[in-house]
């Protein structure tokens, strides 16, 4: 059966309308965005003047630093970004997580022959309030927000969470899922062994060996032969500090 003249116009009138639609559409997308950049303008200005307002705040106060940024974070700025950028000018938070990074990198240096480049975030936070040039606010937020910056530089360093407590990484090379799993496992008391992986984890002794060998390859766990029923893997990362 042939579609008369008026079925090919009613197919046009429809093209057209859907054309019209989808303009519409389009049109309307585009000023939804520009009201929202707007909006985002408008509160980051506003976000700006609260900060020159509160600025000792910020600085001094560890706890309002903190609700600062995630506010920040929410919209996307970063206090951090630029250590010439307006918000290190208004609130001198590049240089204080310059230095405190400085620190950070200094005390991992220095304890990395112990501990294999491995250490409790809460253990580096009690010895960076140690020393002699810290400010006494510095939070272990503020430590996980330097060493954020530095693993983007490349540097090796980054946070790992293991069970319940949060390990720095000062050494290159990422830990697969096994080694979390081996230090997550070791952490109750500092040390595990085949056995006790092969049996908690439920692995194959090969796979525990694997995951071991590299640990003790990369120095992050020492190895003790002198237990009276198998050797020993200590991981000194995982030691409290004294």
């Amino acid at each position: 059966m042939r579609r008369g003249p008026g079925g090919v116009g009613a197919i046009n009138r429809q093209r057209l309308a859907k054309e019209k639609y989808a303009s519409k559409g389009t049109e309307i997308a585009d000023i939804q965005l520009s009201q929202m950049g707007k909006q985002l303008e408008s509160f980051k200005t506003s976000l700006e003047d609260f900060a020159g307002k509160y600025k000792q705040d910020i600085r001094k106060n560890p706890e309002f630093r903190g609700h600062f940024q995630q506010m920040c974070a929410r919209i996307g700025v970063d206090p951090l970004a630029s250590s010439k950028g307006f918000w290190a000018e208004l609130l001198g938070v590049g240089d204080f997580y310059y230095e405190l990074g400085v620190q950070i990198v200094e005390i991992c240096i220095a304890t990395r022959p112990r501990n294999g480049g491995l250490m409790a975030l809460g253990d580096l936070h009690k010895k960076i309030l140690k020393t002699s040039k810290s400010r006494q606010d510095v939070t272990e937020d503020d430590l996980a927000r330097a060493i954020k910056k530095l693993h983007i530089l490349g540097s090796g360093f980054q946070i790992i969470p293991v069970g319940k407590k949060r390990l720095v990484q000062s050494v290159p090379g990422e830990l697969s899922m096994d080694h979390a799993a081996v230090l997550q496992q070791a952490q109750g008391n500092g040390y595990t062994s085949i056995s006790v992986i092969a049996k908690d984890l439920g692995w194959e002794r090969d796979r525990a060996i694997r995951a071991l060998d590299h640990m003790v390859h990369e120095e992050m766990a020492w190895v003790d032969d002198q237990a009276p029923n198998e050797r020993l893997y200590w991981f000194p990362g995982l030691f409290p500090e004294t």
